[in-house]
């Protein structure tokens, strides 16, 4: 009777039409092979690991494998640190789970951000549920839930002897001359398991496909024009990482600890005023995984270590002069961010009947940031007594500056989801959470007490009680009907709630220079905390439709959804008092400034967001000659307002579709792309934000395999295409980042231009 049980409860979790073609790599516990896992939507999609391999030599940043699926598009960043976003909401306002660790970007400029933890050659699949995530992967987000997870330990099979593998790899890139290699290895018996896993990768500024600005020597009034006109500033990086793997198993119990260490000594960012200089990450990660009589058991306790640096890299640091012989650089600005997560999850999954499975769990993080930015006194000597700038008492000294001072975030949360197959034809999804989410801050202080930016505020921060503390609420119920093995219908309804983050409450300085380094959407502008934040709240409704045959040979799906979210953190301009470094630091300037850099204060406000998401995949032909060829397409629409001020909603994609013919001819894969997004004319007014032309783009990708070596080619932009990234934000790429003169406004991040790419790895 037990069996039978576990075989009805696997069946329902790995169900016909729950996931598109890989869904069977990816489940939730896996122990030996039986699998069980939470009803996932059919709006959700996956990769596994043959979707994972075949994109990894065209990327370092594993965000980017996400490009494609539907409904999700990126932010751009810095080269490994994309930000994805799921039906136009992005960063926190999704769940992003990393091996089951839910990872926090520890930088008032978000650059750690989650995904930039894993490299794409350590990346085993990717699970992205749109919009209805089961509350049991919920929590603490508005959008959806992304979870990417290594691959799982491997062991000897039985009676085999010991098992001794291993993979190495390596890339090129032409556009920045991008290069990298990773390398792995198992050593393993029957019930224990040691693995190593590294990889490294580096790029300089990539180029565009034309010319985006002027370009020269140095000149008195455009000193930041030593880049040539089509290179994108601020766009190299090197990293590397390392994670260290053992494994017991025992029968159906699995116990791995993965011990983890990352180092980025540069990551810089064309759309930020800051790059990052430095960044050492250390992580430890236990896990178990069990299955009983009853049903499953799932457990993981995490710590992370962050320590972040920023300050101006080569291309943002100041000149001044007319020539480079009376050309001063500044030492520059240092800033330092350190945090610390500790988590903890424990799920059961109890098998109530052969029809009900009941999902119970709790989950406890806590989380610690410090945030400081030391005094630079030779910094402000050079800065303000160049030619032409006038001398300002004060500055960067003699104080440290603290941003955010032991700054703490705690979540406690409790879910149960009961997931019910009712006959054949009708399976059900229900479930709640609720989580406690208690915030605070210690005291703060400015560089000086001469700036009315850094006393007034410090002091208006001190005296105000900081500490807040949130009860949240989060409701799935999801139905879907089966008519027959070529159909599928669901509907769905979540309430998702998501606290602020600590930069979005405790931020407060309105100097005008801390403002604008306080910014994780690249816009350019500068924005200020407000401590009265109230969470987030998101009800969505959508619909999924799925046409498909038998062996799903062919198949579409169209999902429709609508979002309504209140107390939206939308901003508002600045309405504090002006200060030293922007004149437009509240009052009547800032507020009806026209094309330029404005500050921003965060703020509660009604949004709503509609949209459609629609893929599907069919054989065009099979011939003896040339093989198999299949095309495939996703399209993805989102519009956004803000009800509060009928403004649009920042950063939200255009229309973007992209389609794809792939060929299979005996070891050879390739593929042609057409990548097609229309112009970005829906803009947020409030941030001042620029519009961008359509565009498409041609890419061609091949592969060749053997028993034990795989051989990647491709080629991007293949026409080497000028456009500019709808999500790429303002290009404050270089020049003087702080006071503005060096970066004119209204230059949206380029895309790259054409890039040819080869990888190999090889197997042992």
């Amino acid at each position: 009777m037990k069996l039978k049980r576990l075989t009805i409860c696997i069946a329902l979790g790995i169900a016909p039409n729950a996931f598109a073609a890989e869904t069977a790599t990816l489940p939730e516990i896996e122990v030996i092979e039986n699998k069980i896992q939470p009803l996932p939507a059919l709006s959700d999609s996956a990769l596994g690991e043959t979707s994972v391999v075949r994109l990894r030599a065209s990327t370092s940043d594993t965000a980017k494998l996400l490009d494609g699926q539907p409904g999700v598009s990126l932010y751009g960043a810095g080269g490994v640190s994309s930000l994805p976003v799921i039906h136009g909401l992005a960063d926190d306002r999704i769940r992003t789970k990393v091996d089951g660790m839910d990872l926090i970007a520890a930088c008032p400029n978000h650059m750690n951000s989650p995904l930039s933890y894993i490299d794409p050659s350590s990346v085993g699949s990717v699970k992205v549920f749109a919009g209805i995530a089961p509350v049991s992967a919920g929590g603490d987000s508005i959008a959806g839930t992304i979870m990417v997870d290594s691959a799982p330990p491997e062991f000897a099979a039985t009676g085999k002897g010991n098992l001794l593998k291993g993979q190495a790899g390596a890339f090129y890139r032409s556009n920045g001359n991008a290069n990298g290699g990773n390398l792995s290895a198992t050593i393993a018996n029957e019930n224990l398991s040691l693995m190593y896993d590294g990889s490294t990768s580096k790029s300089g500024n990539y180029k565009a496909a034309n010319n985006f600005k002027a370009a020269g020597a140095a000149a008195a009034n455009k000193p930041w024009n030593w880049l040539p006109g089509d290179v994108v500033g601020s766009t190299a990086y090197k990293t590397e990482n390392h994670t260290l793997g053992l494994a017991l198993r025992n029968t159906n119990h699995l116990v791995d600890l993965k011990l983890g260490f990352q180092n980025i000594p540069y990551e810089l960012y064309p759309n930020q005023r800051m790059d990052m200089l430095g960044n050492t990450e250390h992580r430890a990660n236990l896990h178990y995984a069990g299955q009983f009589g009853w049903g499953a058991l799932d457990a993981r306790a995490y710590h992370e270590t962050v320590k972040h640096y920023m300050d101006f890299g080569a291309d943002k640091q100041f000149v001044y002069g007319p020539n480079p012989p009376s050309t001063i650089v500044a030492p520059g600005m240092p800033m330092y961010t350190d945090g610390k997560t500790t988590g903890a999850l424990v799920k059961a999954d109890i098998l109530l009947s052969e029809r009900d499975i009941l999902r119970v769990g709790s989950e406890v993080q806590n989380y610690r940031l410090n945030d400081w930015w030391p005094p630079s006194p030779s910094s402000l000597a050079g800065m303000f007594s160049a030619p032409g700038v006038p001398a300002v008492s004060g500055g960067m000294a003699p104080n440290t500056f603290w941003n955010i001072n032991n700054g703490k975030r705690d979540r406690f949360g409790l879910f149960a989801e009961w997931d019910a197959r009712w006959n054949p034809q009708w399976v059900t999804l229900l479930g709640a959470r609720t989580e406690q989410v208690k915030m605070d801050a210690g005291l703060v202080q400015g560089y000086n007490t001469m700036m009315a930016g850094y006393s007034v505020s410090a002091a208006a921060f001190n005296a105000r009680s900081r500490q807040r503390t949130d009860n949240n609420l989060d409701l799935t119920a999801l139905a879907r009907y089966t008519p027959d093995d070529t159909r599928a219908f669901e509907i769905g309804y979540a309430q998702k709630t998501r606290s602020p983050n600590l930069y979005e409450r405790y931020s407060w300085s309105q100097n005008g220079m801390a403002l604008i380094m306080n910014n994780f959407v690249g816009d350019g502008n500068g924005y200020l905390g407000n401590i009265n934040l109230k969470p987030e709240v998101a009800h969505t409704l959508s619909a999924t439709l799925n046409w498909h045959d038998a062996a799903r040979a062919r198949e579409f799906k169209a999902t429709p959804y609508y979002t309504r979210v209140t107390d939206y953190i939308d901003a508002i301009r600045c309405a504090g008092s002006g200060t030293m470094m922007n004149a437009l630091c509240g009052g009547a300037a800032n507020n009806t400034a026209i094309n330029k850099f404005v500050h921003l204060q965060y703020a509660n406000q009604s949004a709503r967001l509609y949209g459609l998401d629609v893929s599907g995949h069919f054989p065009l032909a099979k011939t003896d000659g040339w093989g198999e060829f299949t095309a495939s397409g996703v399209l993805n629409y989102v519009n956004g307002k803000n009800l509060t001020t009928n403004d649009n909603l920042y950063n939200i994609m255009p229309l973007n579709a992209k389609l794809a013919v792939a060929q299979k001819v005996g070891s050879w894969d390739n593929s042609v792309e057409l990548q097609l997004v229309k112009a970005k004319n829906s803009i947020s007014n409030v941030r001042q934000e620029v519009k961008t032309p359509g565009y498409g783009l041609v890419n061609l990708r091949a592969s060749y395999g053997w028993k034990q070596v795989r051989l990647d080619l491709g080629v991007e932009n293949l026409f080497d295409k000028f456009y500019s990234l709808p999500l790429g934000g303002a290009y404050t790429g270089q020049g003087t980042t702080m006071s503005l003169n060096g970066v004119p406004w209204g230059v949206p991040v380029p895309g790259m231009g054409r890039s040819v790419y080869t990888g190999m790895n090889l197997k042992f």
